[in-house]
């Protein structure tokens, strides 16, 4: 089982519990715009350690955002499995080729 599969199951075990005894709790209880707004920080804050911060940083930002990510998947009843089954679909395929059939749809 991979480090993100173990994160997915920790969040969703712990989606369930007291928002004093758990971030996951409080940020579900808050609801899904809270945690959408919380994952645009982490991502903005990962863009900023990108181009001004360390290594150090960088890694730190990238795993908020992978958490805050999961996090928002789980409030949507959105599994990693299938995001993961979505960049399965596309590998190989050019990310103009891509794209382009985004719009076609």
């Amino acid at each position: 089982m991979s480090t993100l599969d173990r994160l997915e199951q920790t969040i969703a075990a712990r989606a369930s519990a007291s928002a004093e005894e758990s971030y996951v709790a409080w940020l579900n209880a808050k609801g899904v715009g809270t945690i959408a707004q919380k994952l645009g920080e982490e991502a903005t804050e990962t863009v900023i350690a990108a181009l001004t911060g360390s290594d150090e940083e960088l890694v730190g930002e990238s795993a908020d955002l992978l958490f805050h990510l999961l996090v928002l998947l789980q409030a949507k009843g959105v599994s990693l499995e299938q995001v993961l089954a979505e960049l399965d679909r596309r590998e190989g395929v050019s990310g103009i080729a891509e794209k382009a059939s985004r719009k076609e749809g």
